[in-house]
């Protein structure tokens, strides 16, 4: 079937034995409106001015091409702009420029991760990139990994996994443990899998937002007499409050002594260990290797493209184990595994053709340019923030919160709104997160737009207007 769009005779589907120029044409238009955007997104703001009410319900018959070019102007001059340079409220940096011609391949690929027939090539890809990964942090040659979309789902897909090799994927007892900074998603995780909310412990983090090993060990010894069944310790690498790295070694011996699965959190963090930076006291990416499993998220400051989500996982037969139905609806021999057995997820889009792209073009060498600006701007924000006027939290990485001092919660809940509010209208978008009961103001600093200069005009401003 074709349509009539705009006097272009567009072809519903790709043509297998055309030229195709028609849609060449209508790729470069809209490619002309993305990049039209990028050129002048540091004049606009990180958040738009005017939202544009755009009609989402399809009509009748279909509109012609025209239409819907000005939808697709008015949808992303209505959109988030993280390529601002003032965008340092989340963990959303500018999409890297290759990452954005691998969503095009594969969108036209529409290849499925489902089964290796369905993606022969790519399957390739993820499986060897995987490895990759898992060798970088120092698995072993059994170890392996699953691409998923996003953080969330590959933290279920280790608990999941770890849950199912212990034997209490039915037991009500079993439980797990985190830190009280650690990630929202393992609340999800542990209704998933069916773990009781008394079961989902906590515990305390120091002064430093790391948890706390004497409490761990007490906590430990004290589930056992209870008669709870401890299946995992998630150890946070990069908490999303100040950039934590919770005692990888010490909560690996730990685990090791009581037969407990490790699981980090990298998604914030773990991309460090694919690189060769290693300053800056992040020492623990050494140890990862004590681990069974790690989730890292290289969307969050490389710029992969969303979503862009790896678990590596020790030995590669524990996910096998622990997924495989056997897809009876797909033809395929005894010695291909197909990589829908190895997650939750079953189709699964080409996502990993965005990764595979963006390292080959950063290289190592890249990619340390990119993780050294990060930390560099960001102890140049916190040199330069007022001690006198701020209570500072930050770890090792790319990220800080703040607070004023002198100030009780209600009085800092009203400053950081109308602070946060200030800010935007000055285009630099900062975010206000619930931390020990009271909002306060957090910086990210993985946005590689941002100069030095704007990092500098940030902090000024915030040592001059704290009383606004």
């Amino acid at each position: 079937m074709k349509s009539d769009l705009n006097n272009l005779i567009i072809d519903y589907f790709p043509s297998p034995n055309g030229n195709n120029e028609e849609l060449l044409k209508l790729l470069n238009q809209t490619s002309k409106i993305i990049c039209d955007w990028f050129s002048v997104s540091e004049k606009l703001s990180p958040l738009p001015q005017n939202k544009v009410k755009i009609i989402s319900e399809p009509a009748e018959f279909g509109c012609d091409i025209k239409v819907l070019l000005d939808d697709i102007n008015s949808l992303i001059y209505s959109s988030f702009n993280p390529s601002h340079p003032g965008s340092l409220a989340n963990l959303d940096p500018p999409p890297l420029t290759i990452s954005i011609i691998g969503d095009l391949i594969a969108g036209a690929l529409n290849n499925n991760l489902l089964a290796e027939e369905l993606s022969p090539s790519i399957s390739i890809i993820e499986n060897d990139l995987c490895k990759w990964f898992a060798n970088e942090v120092g698995f072993g040659n059994s170890s392996g990994g699953i691409a998923a979309s996003g953080g969330t789902l590959n933290n279920l897909n280790a608990l999941a996994c770890a849950k199912f090799n212990s034997g209490l994927t039915f037991d009500p007892e079993a439980s797990f443990i985190i830190s009280e900074d650690a990630h929202v998603s393992f609340k999800k995780c542990a209704r998933i899998i069916g773990v009781k909310d008394e079961n989902l412990i906590s515990i305390e983090t120091d002064n430093y937002g790391k948890m706390d090993i004497s409490k761990l060990n007490n906590e430990i010894k004290k589930n056992k007499l209870l008669g709870k069944k401890l299946f995992s310790v998630v150890a946070t690498f990069g908490t999303t409050i100040r950039g934590s790295i919770d005692p990888i070694y010490e909560i690996g011996k730990i685990c090791k002594n009581n037969n407990i699965w490790l699981h980090i959190d990298g998604s914030i963090g773990g991309i460090f260990a694919i690189s060769n930076y290693k300053s800056h006291n992040i020492k623990e990416i050494e140890n990862f290797n004590i681990a069974n499993s790690i989730t890292i998220n290289p969307q969050k400051i490389l710029g992969i493209t969303k979503t862009s989500s790896i678990l590596i996982i020790d030995d590669i037969n524990k996910l096998k184990k622990a997924f495989y139905t056997g897809l009876p609806y797909i033809d395929s021999s005894d010695d291909i595994l197909n990589r829908g057995e190895l997650g939750v997820q079953g189709s699964r889009p080409a996502e990993i053709i965005k990764l595979w792209l963006g390292l080959k073009f950063l290289g190592k060498d890249g990619i340390d340019n990119i993780l050294s600006s990060a930390i560099r701007k960001k102890f140049l924000f916190e040199n330069i923030l007022d001690k006198n006027k701020f209570y500072v939290y930050s770890g090792s990485l790319h990220i800080i919160s703040f607070e004023p001092k002198n100030m009780n919660t209600n009085q800092i809940n009203t400053w950081s709104l109308k602070l946060k509010k200030i800010l935007l209208e000055n285009k630099f978008m900062i975010s206000r997160p619930l931390h020990k009961n009271r909002y306060i103001l957090r910086v990210v600093f993985g946005n590689y737009n941002t100069k030095e200069s704007h990092i500098i005009e940030l902090a000024n401003f915030l040592n001059n207007n704290i009383n606004e």
